[in-house]
């Protein structure tokens, strides 16, 4: 037994040394896309990140971040949480797996063989490695994200189980379910995937300690559900709401002051908890002491997530949701500006509501009491409308779109129970599950969006480049889903109950949780990582396929560790396959864009400047290059979805680092959740012709008669008045500040003119709208040239293009661009300032997220590069493109829908071959793509769209330079590809 546990811990080790070396390897050096940036900034400053937080891994992340020797350091050592996160994962998967193949192959106080330990440790190690370079585990290894440390919670509880089951009938082997519970508790304060674990785990419990039976096996099943929604509801948001309810009636009904509620509320509970365990102990009930001790540890694990209303409490920079009292606390917990999805039973897609009612009083903290503001409306359907198992209920025009590509819905008709579970069979299990599923184990065809599954030997010669020579185009030749699968098979044939468990395990970690997510059928990213925890479970049964081959080598080789040795050799080269396959898409050690371009973005902005952004990709580098790197802290960055909440808009008008508060007119109550949420357009003959934007924002913080209207039963709204605004321009002013383009001077205007063809303004317009009133070109405003257009407000006539974000300006451009190019500031920012590390490094992988941004910036160097045109001077336009195709060369990125733009600018600036060249490249590539996308069908319109935009673009290029029959060829094969289009 010794010499069993000391190899089983030694070949455990060796396993997670591999592991880490490969994570730190290919560990990315600085803040990926996503929510990597916001973590890691949150980690280092112990911030607030979004809903619901992830503060047990905020905590340890700042742990990490105390060893960098610099904060560019920084990301570097957070991301290594990640990796050892997975790599701590991979051995406890290990010793999963042996304590299961043990089970198989030796009885109980049996000493194992040469030949079964070495199976047994063969067993462990293939199957821990081949999760170790499964797509989706290696994903998250490298970044900072919370699933790496969710899915090793999952690997240590399902490991604790294990031991307890072995140790039961000792003294204090209850210690190992309490364990168990506080782990529980501290993965709550990472993700709450790994409370899906707790059914397998009931069921190791009951297969130990009771004879089993059908009935049994039910009340098993029940008592772990109903486990899993004490947990999720009961604790998680119950135990604070109900806190809160505490807090209100004790503030408002004895005037206590604030936190007396909640100091009653926690004297209750701990004494409750206290007389449950004496009466326990009194009548020596171990169960019931058990348990209560479980609900302690898992309270004590949970408590993590006290940093977040603490840090609140100090107004940090970042702090989403405001969340520093009990009651935003809870709204933070419950993610309620996420909104809800109908799980069971619920409304259809074109579902009317019939009513509306409100649901629970809200308050908000006032000055020595809670105040009511506005409660949540929920709309009330007709029966007829609803339905079981709800899966066709977003009403959102693109997902009703996208429905129909797997669905024959129709307009007017309900969808049918029928084609509910049509939607979720084919879309939410069949591509939103199985299709990850088998990229981790069969192969995986690119990195483009809804990339199918590559199939053993699947050739397709005509694919695009961009498919072909991906990097992510992975093939096992469907090994590691062979093996899996028979050692599924194996494991029932010898081990019915764990191969039960195991089953459950894989169900509740995979198929329960797509169940339970109701995913809409357009998702912004690929959602393989939720699933991690299901790649682990058949990862246990691809260890244990070792063992079912060894039985298959049985007939051929009859000498033990012979055959032992052979099944662990070919075992052992599925991995390695896995891990020759996948390295150079998962190598992020030499990727710098993410930060790059967040810099790029903040270098665009003036001293001062306030800059609109979109959310995610758009902003969380941009968080981590500030508040980590501490870099360019005088630009303030504004998230443009975020300002239609209050707490966001109290944010912006306090100081952050070197960044002044917002310049407001608007006080918190014109602004506060539920007051001004939106201003429908009611137009008033009086100001048709436009109104003045000052005078506008004064008569919404007056809450003006001359705004209001009614709506339904006692509800006033402001309203919008008209469409056409006007701002005056103190043109000295300006002039002196010299903002404007020296040859745009003499073009400023002394009142600026725009129409907003909005039916109504949202608050973060209305907000927006007044900064631009109040401001009074003090400060640099800028757009972020990635933000949607339909956010300019109408604005695009008065941009002036700086680098990467558009600077608003008292100049009216005529020309069909959003605005026009101050050249001298944007030549100085693209060429000297911005940073491109890497990009032409053809070893470096590359996914379309980093492609959309170095798209973005090809785009404007060709604009830059035409205003040179403009002004004759071919020597500079000459020099961007040189630069632009030096930093950004096609060999390693990809030509994307703006680089036609270069056609005609090549012919100008005397390089006509290389204008035909381009020309001739991308319409190669472009009727390529259309072709292999045509025949790949819906799910790929962006793609088709896209291609279809740059062969319409070659059109136009091609007769700028006077290639007339080139353009008409290629515009008959564009017509040929709108018919396809159409059909």
């Amino acid at each position: 037994m010794t010499d069993y546990r000391k190899i089983n811990n030694i070949v455990g080790w060796v396993v997670f040394f591999i592991a880490t070396t490969v994570y730190v390897l290919t560990l990315e050096p600085t803040a990926s896309f996503w929510d990597a940036g916001e973590f890691i900034a949150s980690s280092y400053k112990l911030l607030v990140p979004h809903p619901p937080g992830a503060p047990f891994y905020l905590l340890v992340g700042r742990m990490f971040s105390l060893f960098a020797s610099e904060p560019a350091q920084v990301a570097w050592w957070v991301n290594l949480l990640s990796a050892l996160c997975s790599s701590f994962t991979v051995l406890f998967l290990f010793w999963t797996i042996t304590i299961l193949a043990r089970k198989l192959l030796i009885k109980e106080g049996a000493v194992p063989t040469k030949g079964n330990l070495l199976l047994i440790m063969g067993s462990g190690a293939v199957g821990a490695l081949a999760y170790t370079f499964s797509d989706s585990a290696w994903f998250s290894a490298v970044e900072a994200e919370v699933y790496a440390m969710s899915s090793f919670f999952t690997a240590i509880v399902f490991w604790a189980i294990l031991r307890w089951e072995a140790k039961v009938g000792e003294a204090y082997s209850d210690k190992w379910l309490i364990l168990i519970a506080y782990l529980v508790g501290l993965s709550i304060g990472a993700h709450l995937l790994n409370l899906v674990t707790i059914p397998a785990l009931g069921f190791i419990y009951y297969f130990r300690l009771y004879k089993p039976t059908f009935w049994g096996g039910v009340i098993a099943f029940a008592i772990s559900a109903v486990i899993v929604v004490a947990i999720l509801w009961g604790i998680i948001p119950g135990l604070p709401t109900v806190a809160g309810n505490f807090e209100v009636f004790f503030v408002n009904n004895f005037g206590l002051p604030f936190g007396s509620g909640l100091i009653v509320f926690v004297v209750l509970l701990v004494a409750a908890i206290i007389f449950g365990l004496r009466y326990s102990i009194k009548h020596t009930n171990r169960v019931l002491n058990t348990a209560l001790l479980c609900f302690v540890f898992v309270l004590i694990g949970y408590s993590s997530y006290m940093m977040i209303p603490i840090r609140s409490s100090y107004n940090p920079t970042i702090d989403e949701n405001d969340p520093d009292d009990i009651l935003s606390f809870v709204a933070y917990l419950k993610r309620e500006q996420y909104g809800d999805r109908p799980l069971l039973y619920g409304p259809q897609y074109n579902a009317q509501p019939v009513s509306q009612e409100e649901g629970a009083m809200r308050y908000r903290r006032g000055e020595d009491k809670y105040l009511p503001t506005t409660p949540k409306i929920e709309p009330v359907y007709d029966s007829k409308d609803k339905t079981l198992l709800p899966r066709i209920y977003s009403d959102q025009p693109q997902h009703i779109d996208a429905y129909k590509k797997w669905v024959d819905i129709r307009e007017g008709q309900a969808p049918t129970f029928g084609q509910n579970l049509s939607f979720l069979m084919r879309y939410q299990l069949g591509f939103m599950y199985w299709r990850y599923f088998l990229w981790n184990f069969v192969g995986r065809e690119s990195d483009v969006q809804n990339a199918g599954v590559l199939w053993p030997f699947e050739s397709d010669p005509n694919a695009p480049e961009r498919i072909l020579d991906s990097a992510a185009r992975n093939s096992f030749y469907m090994l590691p889903l062979l093996l899996g699968i028979l050692g599924l098979v194996y494991q029932v044939r010898k081990d019915e109950r764990n191969a039960f468990v195991i089953g459950l395990l894989f169900f509740f970690t995979g198929i329960a949780i797509a169940l339970y997510l109701n995913q809409p059928p357009v998702e912004p990213r690929e959602r393989d990582y939720t699933f991690a925890g299901s790649f682990y479970a058949f990862s246990i049964w691809i260890g244990l396929g070792v063992m079912g081959l060894a039985d298959l080598l049985g007939k051929g080789l009859k000498n033990t560790q012979t055959r032992a040795a052979v099944a662990t050799v070919i075992g052992l080269a599925i991995p390695g396959i896995m891990a020759v396959e996948g390295w150079d898409d998962h190598d992020r050690s030499d990727r710098y864009h993410s930060v790059d371009s967040a810099k790029n973005l903040l270098d665009s902005v003036a001293p001062n400047g306030i800059l609109f952004t979109n959310g995610d990709n758009d902003t969380f580098p941009l968080w981590y290059a500030q508040e980590v790197e501490g870099y360019r802290t005088d630009v303030r960055v504004a998230v443009l979805s975020y300002l239609n909440t209050d707490w966001y808009i109290d944010q912006m008008k306090r100081q952050s680092y070197l960044s002044d508060p917002w310049p407001l007119t608007l006080e918190n109550e014109n602004y506060r959740q539920g007051t001004n949420d939106y201003l429908p357009y009611v137009e008033r003959e009086q100001v048709a012709a436009g109104i003045d934007l000052a005078q506008y924002i004064s008569l919404v913080k007056q809450n003006h008669p001359a705004l209001q209207v009614q709506y339904g039963q006692g509800t006033t709204l402001l309203t919008m008045p008209t469409k056409n605004f006007i701002l005056n321009v103190d043109q000295d002013k300006v002039r002196q500040m010299g903002f404007v383009a020296d040859e745009k001077e003499g073009e400023i205007v002394d009142r600026m003119q725009w129409t907003i063809n909005k039916s109504l303004l949202e608050k973060k317009h209305l907000v927006m709208l007044d900064l631009l009133a109040t401001n009074n070109w003090e400060r640099p405003i800028y757009f972020s040239s990635t933000v949607n257009s339909a956010d300019f407000m109408g604005l695009s006539d008065y941009f002036q293009l700086e680098g990467l974000a558009y600077r608003v300006v008292p100049v009216k451009s005529n020309n069909e661009e959003q605005g026009f190019v101050n050249k001298e500031v944007m030549f100085e920012n693209m060429m000297k300032e911005f940073k491109f590390r890497n990009f032409d490094d053809p070893d470096i992988f590359y996914d379309e997220n980093y492609y959309r941004f170095s798209a973005n910036a090809r785009d404007k160097f060709a604009r830059l590069a035409s205003a040179y045109l403009e002004d004759g001077n071919t020597a500079r336009a000459k020099k961007v493109v040189d630069y632009a195709f030096t930093v950004l060369p096609g060999s390693t990125v990809p030509y994307d829908y703006y680089t036609p733009q270069f056609i005609p600018i090549y012919d100008a600036i005397g390089e006509p071959e290389k204008a035909e060249q381009l020309l001739n490249e991308m319409a190669q590539d472009s009727q390529k793509a259309l072709d292999y996308f045509f025949e790949k069908g819906a799910l790929f319109d962006t793609e088709i769209q896209t291609n279809m935009v740059v062969l319409q673009q070659l059109i136009g290029a091609a007769e700028s330079i006077g290639m007339q029959d080139r353009a008409a060829q290629l515009q008959q094969q564009f017509m040929q590809y709108l018919q396809r289009m159409r059909r």
